[in-house]
């Protein structure tokens, strides 16, 4: 906790290699967070990358936070890609969010054994798929260190574990969703982004948007080329020097942006009317909250 406020001011530098040592202090054990009234977060002890939770203070994502707690009203369902532990899912099946449906969808069999676990302290409220995202039905393999940083290989030679891969419009083909509702899309898989862009076509072109995060160590700004210049889809960022949602039309909002190389940034994508105006609707309640 300490260390987490200590080092908030330089984006938790050095932070995650701390904790995972403090991590051995101790033998092996879980960590609950009340996120809320409804919903339970759990994680390892000495675990860098969720530990942050622990101090209060810390904003995980909040441009994302706010989306979600502004559409506790709308009847959508999150499709939450490389949902890791299901934080998300968590929060956005929670009472205060709207108990919305989630679909969480994670490819490494280890972290789904910890996502089922924080199902099941939900009251499975949320479903639980073990995939990875892509342009299309394949399979692919799995390697990584980090929990929160697998990253997907085309071949065996790479080594990990080999895991299914679809696309989401295929979760329309299965039966399991309905193109023509509304969703939100988290998409945080580590690399494949455009992959599972050109898999999301048809979901796209209805009420959905993309949230996609932008790595900060990537200066071409990849995933937000691809979206301005390939796709049919408006791109909307979070400019935290103005509290402001913007619409990008050049790309260097992002060089101001992007400040720290070690950090995600998100930036969304869509083509719905609905959802865009949602978005800039935040605009004034950033206002009003400012007041």
């Amino acid at each position: 906790m300490a260390g987490s406020k200590v080092s908030s001011p330089f984006s938790h530098r050095g932070y995650n290699r701390c904790a995972n040592l403090l991590r051995k202090t101790l033998s092996a054990r879980d960590i609950a967070v009340k996120l809320n009234s409804d919903a339970i977060f759990v994680f390892p002890y000495g675990d860098g990358y969720w530990s942050k939770l622990l101090n209060r203070a810390f904003k995980y994502e909040g441009e994302l936070e706010l989306l979600f707690c502004d559409s506790a009203d709308v009847d959508y369902t999150l499709l939450d890609c490389g949902a890791n532990y299901g934080y998300w899912s968590v929060l956005v099946s929670s009472a205060p969010y709207g108990s919305r449906k989630a679909i969480a969808i994670e490819p490494s069999s280890e972290n789904c054994t910890k996502l089922a676990i924080n199902a099941k302290n939900n009251d499975h409220r949320f479903e639980v798929m073990q995939a990875a995202i892509g342009a299309s039905r394949g399979t692919a393999w799995l390697s990584g260190t980090k929990h929160e940083a697998f990253h997907i290989a085309g071949d065996a030679s790479a080594g990990g574990e080999q895991v299914p891969v679809l696309a989401l419009d295929d979760l329309v083909d299965d039966g399991k969703i309905s193109a023509d509702a509304k969703y939100l899309i988290k998409l945080d898989v580590e690399g494949v982004e455009i992959e599972a862009i050109k898999g999301s076509a048809r979901l796209l072109r209805g009420d959905s948007v993309i949230l996609c995060e932008e790595h900060g160590n990537d200066p071409d700004h990849t995933v937000s080329r691809y979206i301005l210049d390939e796709t049919p889809l408006k791109l909307i960022v979070h400019d935290p020097r103005s509290n402001r949602f913007e619409t990008v039309t050049e790309l260097s909002i992002l060089d101001r942006i992007k400040v720290a190389s070690n950090v995600g940034y998100n930036v969304f994508g869509t083509a719905s009317a609905f959802w865009e105006n949602r978005i800039h609707s935040l605009n004034a309640s950033a206002a009003r909250r400012t007041q």
